[in-house]
């Protein structure tokens, strides 16, 4: 690929280990793994009687509270023809209440596992199972970098980030939305944002939920690039929805679930939850709520097409009592995460949940503890796509450049976290101990020798000098390595090549687009 020939000849001009120790900790243009397949077991905090407990308490939520729907009648049929009990509550607003059972009986036709395509094959990623994808965060209005500090963010913003986790071996997935690029018009700015993620990474990616036309607009520009009957046949974009908790499902949402499930798109069905605010303080109260709305959001998409791809979604976080604001990154919600994930299996659905989350201003301690709190629940708990994976920072207000770096170094070591341990004759090693025996070190050893390039993780970030090695070099920290690798990423990009008759094709649809409706700013 682009990156790794122009990786390749930089690299001819050095030689030795620091070469191949680039080699390892950077990677290539493309991930040498399009995903994770897990090879350390999920850790199940529940016992079964705590799981039916509180999959019973998520069916009383739905049978004798309901889903409050609003502007979408077409959903409303859906649901009543699958036998929901339907209450008008006013005009295009009404109560939707589930039997016990009804959804998980519907949602016996989503799969389990598919796989979602990239232009690049070598990129497919596959979603559920013992299958792990990182991809960027997501929702950011601001940015934030220590040259330049906190602003909104730009589409060159946009197109940085893009580009950065696209030249990142540790991301699986481009993302969607990574931050908002508020210089472009509201309805227009999805159509430069699909398109970013198209011409400058060759991942899967996430399209445009903020409308139904333009969720529409998305799936048509991966006709484009994909062809129309593939896409007909295949997932190659997904939409990442949220619910309106508590227990609320609005029209902008149920519309745009509609229009990725007709094109057999998948979904991402999230609630975002708030403990105390728009949940129950109490994590089981949380995850039972988080349940019952992610499965009736999820629902929605079996019954426009069954076997269209669903993801069942949750999205725990406390809040600081003394002052209301939320909290990340905090040990409660990681254990809500855990027991998501318990619950995805019990469904034979595949889950995301957790992230690099964190509260902090900085790319900081603060930041980096939090995060790790929050990422190792997901991957304990075995989630399967894990939105926010890198960049994540100020509550979700801010996509920082140095704390996607941070987070990127993070999630090469849970790459080899979760390949687990080998158990061999090579790798329980009896002939490194035996071949010069007791009191001897083992550097020159043969198998010492065969393994070393290979045997651990090499972190392309970290500092691991002694001290005053380090403080001669002028004692930089982590975030300010950071600052030097984003740019170091940045300047070394290539994009990866397109066909041009599609790129053309592309740029003329977004243009007839946007000449078709005037600029909204709100």
């Amino acid at each position: 690929m682009a990156d790794g020939d122009n990786l390749g000849q930089e690299k001819r001009g050095r030689s030795g280990r620091s070469a191949r120790r680039e080699a390892r900790s950077q990677g290539d243009a493309g991930a040498k793994r399009p995903y994770i397949v897990r090879g350390i077991p999920t850790y199940d905090i529940l016992s079964e009687e705590s799981l039916d407990r509180i999959e019973a308490t998520a069916d009383r939520i739905l049978a004798e509270i309901g889903i409050e729907l609003r502007d979408d009648a077409v959903a409303m049929e859906l649901y009543r023809k699958a036998g929901a009990q339907v209450t008008a509550m006013s005009q295009d607003v009404w109560r939707i209440r589930f039997e016990p059972g009804m959804l998980r009986e519907i949602l016996k036709s989503a799969p389990a596992e598919f796989t979602q395509y990239a232009r690049n094959p070598a990129n497919n990623v596959r979603i559920g199972g013992k299958n792990v994808v990182f991809a960027p965060s997501y929702g950011s209005p601001f940015v934030m970098d220590l040259d330049k500090g906190r602003r909104y963010g730009t589409i060159e913003d946009f197109r940085n980030f893009v580009k950065i986790a696209q030249s990142s071996p540790w991301l699986h997935h481009s993302g969607g939305t990574v931050c908002e690029p508020t210089d472009v018009a509201v309805n227009k700015r999805h159509l430069d944002m699909v398109y970013s993620h198209i011409r400058y990474s060759d991942r899967a990616f996430l399209g445009s939920v903020t409308a139904a036309e333009r969720a529409e607009d998305s799936v048509e520009m991966c006709r484009i690039l994909f062809g129309a009957d593939f896409v007909d046949r295949n997932c190659v974009v997904m939409g990442n929805f949220n619910t309106t908790s508590p227990l609320v499902l609005d029209g902008v949402t149920t519309s745009g679930i509609r229009a990725y499930a007709a094109a057999n798109q998948g979904s991402i069905h999230l609630p975002f939850l708030l403990g105390g605010a728009v949940a129950p303080l109490t994590i089981a109260g949380m995850v039972a709520q988080g349940l019952a709305e992610s499965m009736a959001s999820c629902a929605l998409t079996q019954l426009v097409r069954p076997g269209s791809p669903a993801i069942l979604a949750a999205f725990f976080s406390s809040m600081s009592l003394r002052s209301g604001s939320p909290t990340f990154g905090t040990p409660e919600p990681a254990i809500g995460s855990l027991a998501m994930g318990q619950l995805a299996r019990r469904m034979n659905l595949p889950l995301r949940c957790a992230g690099n989350f964190s509260t902090s201003k900085l790319p900081d301690g603060q930041a980096m503890q939090q995060s790790m709190m929050s990422m190792m629940s997901a991957i304990q708990g075995g989630a399967n796509y894990l939105l926010h994976s890198a960049g994540f920072l100020d509550g979700l207000l801010s996509m920082s450049y140095e704390k996607m770096v941070m987070d990127l170094d993070m999630c090469g070591a849970l790459h080899a976290y979760m390949d687990g341990m080998s158990v061999d004759d090579d790798s329980l090693a009896f002939e490194a101990l035996a071949e010069l025996g007791p009191g001897q070190h083992l550097f020159s050893t043969k198998h010492t020798l065969r393994h070393y390039e290979t045997a651990y993780w090499d972190s392309g970030l970290d500092d691991n000098q002694p001290w005053e090695t380090w403080n001669e070099q002028g004692g930089i920290d982590s975030a300010q390595r950071a600052n030097t690798q984003w740019k170091k990423m940045l300047r070394e990009y290539q994009a990866p090549p397109i066909d041009q008759a599609t790129d053309e094709a592309l740029l003329d649809f977004i243009a007839r687009r946007k000449s078709a409706m005037p600029d909204m700013w709100y």
